[in-house]
């Protein structure tokens, strides 16, 4: 990337600009001038330095650890989440983009992800459904050392790839009706894989099931658009062992009734 200190994108964004939830909103057009080893994220504060000094309202959006860690950056851009490459928009580089394109930038759209202003939504849909039962409330006993722990190593594995999903809502804005079911399953599965969530896993899996379908999340097609998507590469199989657990437990509850 020699020389690209020098080199600058001239851009056009049409951007999603709504003032609250009640707001019809609108696509408004701007243009910026950035370099190419700057993150979207810092692309977008560029153009909002510029708006300020007009005296203009800068875009709202989310972001908190510009790391890839925090999930929060979530940008809908060019039609795909968080943009043209598998990563979190502020590991998005502007070097992804070429000089005089244009870039449409929303935010997510679900029923369960209002609007709060601009790009920003409301993803405490995601909260109330941990709340419901994505923790380990059982007396595990004193912390002991990690390899006196009898998991096998497979197991640890799928659990460490499950529990790295950062909760972006990526999955959701991918999917063509807005199912919460990879994030829901890897929630699940993390906890559901190791000795400490067993006691709870049958009751976790209803209750979280249960809450995101009152929050009204779409259902499951299986077109693997979430993976795709997915910014931590989170596997359809964890969706697959959700539904495994679902069934087990309701079938299991209903036999104790008998």
């Amino acid at each position: 990337m020699a020389g690209n200190s020098t080199q600058k994108l001239n851009l056009t964004l049409k951007i999603w600009r709504q003032k609250n939830k009640n707001d019809k909103g609108r696509m408004v057009e701007y243009k910026v001038t950035a370099s190419p080893d700057m993150s979207f994220l810092e692309m977008l504060d560029v153009l909002n330095e510029d708006l300020l000094r007009k005296g203009e309202d800068p875009v709202a959006f989310d972001h908190d650890c510009r790391e890839g860690i925090c999930g929060m950056c979530s940008l809908f851009i060019n039609g795909q989440p968080h943009g043209p490459k598998q990563t979190t928009t502020c590991q998005l580089h502007m070097r992804s983009f070429k000089d005089g394109d244009t870039i449409y930038i929303e935010p997510w759209r679900a029923k369960a992800f209002p609007v709060i202003k601009d790009l920003v939504v409301d993803r405490s849909a995601f909260d109330r459904i941990i709340q419901a039962g994505g923790f380990i409330s059982v007396n595990t006993g004193v912390t002991v050392d990690a390899n006196e722990i009898p998991i096998p190593k497979h197991v640890a594995s799928e659990a460490m790839d499950a529990a790295t999903c950062i909760g972006c809502g990526a999955c959701v804005a991918s999917c063509k009706n807005a199912s919460a079911m990879l994030f829901v399953a890897a929630k699940i599965a993390h906890l559901g894989l190791l000795p400490q969530g067993q006691a709870e896993r049958k009751r976790r899996v209803q209750k979280m099931i249960a809450q995101m379908d009152v929050e009204g999340f779409g259902s499951c097609t299986n077109t693997g658009a979430c993976e795709a998507q997915c910014p931590k590469g989170i596997s359809l199989r964890n969706i697959a062992r959700m539904n495994r657990d679902y069934y087990i437990a309701k079938l299991t509850a209903e036999e104790e009734l008998v």
